[in-house]
């Protein structure tokens, strides 16, 4: 991270903006080595495609060539919202904490995935017992409730982790993240509002409803920061801090479904070179995620129609960076193969 230490008890959202002005930027050289290898490997130029464009992501965000991926980690991040009381979920909001239990059980679905791609999970509860403030009454958060949410999640990101990929669990949530994606980024609930757990017909037209109340009362809310606040939840304040923590520590970031990018996409709002050292790991089957990443800029690796969120998506695209790392640094170069390069 940063030289600069934040007090998770006593940090305000100024101090997470002043933070902005020390992101690093790429690593150019790790870059150019990258490319420079590419060029001499046993294929035709380009042939492996986006496999090509990660393994540079990979050495140019980790700041070193070759790039590895011997450490890599899932965070998934807990929080519950109080806009679940108005019934826009198809399960009640004590299912966050029984999931938690199932994610340190090892029963998730995401647990299956860090086995199977060798990775390390973390799971973060944030103050399951205490859910945010319903935001069609008032704002979510304080301003020091989202700062202190951010600063815990930027302690997820530890030294020497070759890849974090972000995730989250929280009944509500996909509720929280289209009324956030549409203070953002504009257009009508409509736009933005899926069916999240399972919710249809009338219930998908109150849930619906919710997001449009919350984006009306806090329609002055403020910059991006304040908007996370207002309509957010701690899950996804959280996400945003282990975001930023992971730029300051080259890091590199997969993000995973909806909420996981809305979260994310708060820092790309306050500063569009932000999420440099990020990348989708899938498009979600909710209506928002393809629209927030056509506004971010942002192509995800696959489509499997997944709509689970705990950072399944995020961690089975680890399989296919490290098929990249492998051709990268294992295939023979022209050289060594004693194989005719391009003419």
């Amino acid at each position: 991270m940063s030289d600069k230490s934040l007090d998770p008890t006593t940090v305000s959202l100024d101090e997470i903006r002043a933070l902005f002005r020390e992101l690093p930027g790429p690593d150019l050289e790790a870059g150019t080595q990258a490319a420079a290898r590419e060029a001499q490997l046993t294929k035709p130029r380009g042939a492996l495609g986006r496999l090509e464009e990660l393994a540079a992501w990979l050495a140019t965000w980790q700041g070193r060539h070759p790039p590895r991926l011997q450490h890599p980690r899932t965070a998934v991040f807990a929080g519950n919202h109080g806009v679940a009381a108005r019934g826009v979920s198809a399960y009640p909001s004590e299912v966050t904490a029984q999931m938690v239990q199932n994610f340190v059980a090892g029963g998730a679905a995401v647990n299956q995935l860090c086995r199977a791609f060798d990775a390390d999970l973390r799971v973060y509860e944030l103050a399951l017992e205490q859910p945010t403030g319903d935001f069609t009454q008032g704002p979510a958060m304080d301003s020091g409730e989202c700062a202190r949410a951010m600063a815990y999640g930027m302690m997820a990101v530890e030294p020497n982790l070759d890849v974090l990929c972000l995730g989250e669990m929280g009944i509500g949530n996909t509720t929280a993240a289209a009324a956030l994606a549409c203070a953002l980024f504009g257009g009508e609930a409509e736009d933005w509002v899926g069916r999240g757990t399972g919710v249809a017909g009338k219930a998908l037209e109150a849930k619906t409803q919710v997001i449009r109340e919350g984006v009306e009362r806090h329609r002055d809310a403020g910059d991006p920061l304040d908007l996370l606040a207002a309509l957010g939840g701690l899950e996804l304040a959280a996400i945003a801090g282990a975001v930023m923590a992971a730029r300051l520590a080259r890091t590199p970031v997969v993000l995973d479904g909806f909420a996981c990018t809305v979260a994310a996409a708060v820092l790309w709002k306050l500063d569009p070179k932000a999420l440099e050292h990020c990348i989708v790991g899938h498009r979600s089957v909710e209506p928002g995620h393809g629209r927030v990443l056509e506004a971010i800029g942002k192509e995800p690796l696959f489509d499997f129609g997944m709509r689970l969120g705990e950072g399944s998506g995020a961690t089975l695209a680890l399989g296919v960076l490290r098929a990249a790392v492998e051709c990268h640094t294992g295939m023979a170069t022209f050289a060594d193969a004693g194989v005719s390069g391009p003419a």
